[in-house]
């Protein structure tokens, strides 16, 4: 335990982040500034879980709470490492947390990955979601040529992204997308989404409860191929080990059983697929599916059957990736910072009031509640090295406050979130929902000055 009250900054707003600043005041000594880039708090719980999924999300109730603290203040719209680097930081606190999270793509390595149609679920979960830097441009442009979309990846991302392009816009209407991604739905063409994985369906790593939500889908018809769930040793080894696997393929054979209803959608679950090539001239026109099969040490190999599906869209979806931060340290292989107990490391020695929590200390792995016990620990290590730590030389609010405000950076603070969310809620009201998120930085800047939006 510190036994001097300490100024701590934590930069990232998501789960981890709140969580860590959560723990730290938990005794009341210690006070905590949360910057974050964008104008809204709440990270992946707001831009990234998926916006039908309401009780998922529900959880910023919990994390709101947290601002309740009279010693936690939310910086918005403030990057750092732009705005303000970290040797500068450490003029004005304690420690920090660095939990900003790992939002990037991974990529594919695979030719045409680059045509106009092929995108990456980040991009198009931050545009459903309303995220201010997502390319809507791109996004709406590729779905606007769609007919069929091929998702690469079998988590619950995947699902996510599948569900969202089957789903019908009276389906999505309660939820708090911006009215143009409702609108941009409407207008969609796509009949045909296809789910690819690498391996077999004991292999994804979707939860059954996301799975089974694409079997109940107004205007969709699941189709799964019958010799897809055929299992060699490994694969009847694997399910025997694994409860889940157990429920996904099981709900998986019920689809493969049903007969058809005729709906305008369909969704098709394909295993043992690999994308090897995305094809087309200017724009993605088809992607080149090789069949596979575990080897003797359970790697993945191609069979050299191959089959090209039709698809306007790709949607890449094999996982998040952290990037690096300017004056921090990081890990290129394993797109984290290098940390041990949450202690930030440079060259294997741990910095000097560094710590990292959530998905860029560990990858992106858990569930939001992970980032709970995850940040406690992270936090746990910052207040045992408390004695230690050397005071900044600016430890007051005003003086952090005062260096942004020389820069021009137009921080929103709470109570000027607390006017965006004010304005969601009552810009909801006007189409009939709890709210609709606002979507552009520019506006939801001139909502935290009081101005309204036109």
């Amino acid at each position: 335990m510190a036994d001097r009250a300490l100024r701590v900054a934590i930069v990232g707003a998501g789960p981890s982040g709140i969580y860590a600043a959560d723990a730290l005041t938990a005794d009341g000594a210690h006070s905590v500034d949360i910057f974050d880039r964008l104008p809204a708090p709440f990270g992946l719980v707001r831009y990234g879980v998926a916006p039908d999924h309401l009780s998922i999300r529900s959880v910023r109730g919990t994390l709101e709470k947290v601002f309740d603290h009279p010693t936690v203040r939310f910086l918005g719209n403030v990057e750092v490492g732009r705005d303000v680097t970290v040797a500068e930081l450490h003029d004005h606190y304690d420690a920090i947390v660095f939990t900003y999270g790992a939002a990037r793509d991974r990529r594919l390595g695979i030719p045409g990955e680059d045509l106009v149609g092929s995108i990456a679920a980040t991009d198009l979960v931050a545009w459903y979601c309303g995220h201010p830097e997502a390319p809507r441009e791109l996004i709406e442009d590729a779905l606007a040529h769609a007919n069929a979309a091929v998702v690469v990846g079998v988590g619950n991302v995947a699902v996510d992204v599948t569900r969202v392009l089957a789903k019908t816009v009276p389906e999505l209407d309660h939820t708090d997308m911006p009215q143009h991604v409702l609108d941009q739905l409407a207008r969609s063409t796509i009949t045909d989404v296809y789910l690819l994985g690498r391996r077999g369906p004991v292999h994804a790593t979707f939860t059954t409860k996301e799975l089974r939500e694409l079997g109940e889908l107004v205007e969709a018809d699941p189709v799964v191929l019958e010799h897809d769930l055929q299992l060699d040793d490994a694969s009847r080894a694997a399910l025997a080990a694994n409860r889940v696997a157990v429920r996904n393929v099981d709900v998986l054979a019920e689809w493969s059983a049903r007969a058809p209803a005729g709906r305008p959608r369909r969704i098709h679950a394909r295993f043992w697929s690999r994308p090897v090539e995305i094809v087309g001239v200017d724009r993605v026109e088809g992607v080149v599916v090789e069949r596979t099969e575990l080897d003797e040490n359970g790697a993945v190999r191609g069979t050299g059957v191959i089959e090209t599906v039709p698809a306007q869209l790709v949607v890449r979806s094999v996982g998040y990736r952290g990037i690096p931060l300017a004056g921090l340290p990081f890990d290129a292989d394993r797109n984290v910072v290098p940390s041990e107990d949450g202690r930030v490391l440079r060259d294997g020695a741990v910095v000097t009031g560094e710590y990292v929590a959530g998905w860029i200390k560990r990858g992106p792995t858990g569930i939001i509640g992970t980032n709970k016990k995850d940040a406690a620990a992270s936090v746990a290590s910052l207040l045992a090295d408390a004695a230690g730590l050397p005071r900044p030389a600016s430890p007051e609010p005003a003086a952090i406050d005062a260096l942004l405000a020389e820069r021009g950076v137009a921080v929103v603070d709470l109570p000027g979130w607390q006017a965006i969310d004010v304005a969601e809620q009552e810009l909801g009201a006007l189409y009939g929902r709890p709210r609709t998120t606002h979507h552009d930085r520019d506006t939801m800047l001139k909502i935290s000055r009081g101005t309204p939006p036109a």
